[in-house]
């Protein structure tokens, strides 16, 4: 992997992670689309890492009261964290029962160009969604029901910021709760999966330590710009306009496989 190539999949890998486009999904379409195949779990990791850093900076001041609230078993902090726990589990059944069949997902092409579609079918009923009246709290069962939606987002293509975000508006959830809520859920969830990946890393797969450094650079920076913008415009209620441009990626990505 050259440094151009990192620098590429590290930015694509941080803005998608975020932005409710799918990064999975993006990721196999840059891979296909620039002809790269990279070696081994090592570049993968870096990144994640990279991307889970951009959500404990942007979210600092929140992610400390949690901290301080538990070591002082403040009931409220607890039980947030307890909102946290229970929303990662339906993604961590699905990721061991269904392992097998999830990595399939990835070496099929199609996949996430159809996923896409399903993505910007999702992030187009915001426009509904976000005229309703929020102000619920997270909860047990909306925690529950986001959750799943996270489960769902593992098939590439499927945006996993984008779901649980619409299935916490669609709950009357507050936009920037449930923005916030769905960024703090990540951090198990990409904390686990890294954690799990260690054992198959070996060594770095052949990839020299200035494509993983800038990479990981690259991933980070734009991870925190892709939060900031995916706060933004949830405010400014134009959430749906990532629709269109999921339909375009995953339409053209479909029409470029045919015709290959």
């Amino acid at each position: 992997m050259t440094i151009f190539e990192s620098l590429i999949l590290g930015i694509v890998q941080g803005a998608t992670e975020f932005l409710p486009v799918s990064s999975s999904g993006h990721l196999v379409v840059a891979q296909t689309l620039l002809d790269i195949h990279v070696e081994g779990v090592v570049f993968e990791v870096v990144v994640h890492l990279a991307t889970l850093i951009s959500i404990l900076l942007v979210y600092r001041a929140r992610v400390a009261r949690l901290v301080q609230g538990a070591v002082r078993r403040d009931a409220d902090a607890l039980r947030y964290i307890g909102f946290l726990a229970l929303a990662t589990v339906p993604a961590g059944v699905v990721g061991v029962l269904w392992k097998h069949e999830v990595e399939a997902l990835f070496e099929n092409p199609v996949a996430p160009g159809i996923a896409l579609l399903v993505t910007g079918a999702v992030l187009w009923t915001t426009r509904w969604a976000l005229q309703r009246e929020a102000g619920a709290e997270v909860g047990w069962g909306r925690a529950l029901a986001m959750g799943l939606a996270q489960a769902v987002a593992l098939v590439p293509g499927i945006s996993r910021s984008g779901s649980t975000v619409v299935a916490g508006l669609w709950l009357r959830v507050d936009a920037e709760e449930a923005a916030a809520f769905s960024f703090l859920m990540a951090v198990p969830a990409i904390a686990g999966a890294a954690v799990l990946q260690i054992p198959e890393m070996g060594g770095a797969g052949g990839i020299a330590l200035a494509p993983l450094l800038v990479g990981g650079f690259a991933a980070g920076v734009t991870g925190v710009l892709a939060i900031r913008t995916f706060v933004a415009m949830l405010a400014r209620r134009s959430f749906h306009l990532f629709a269109p441009y999921c339909w375009c990626v995953g339409g053209g990505y479909l029409f470029y496989l045919a015709l290959r």
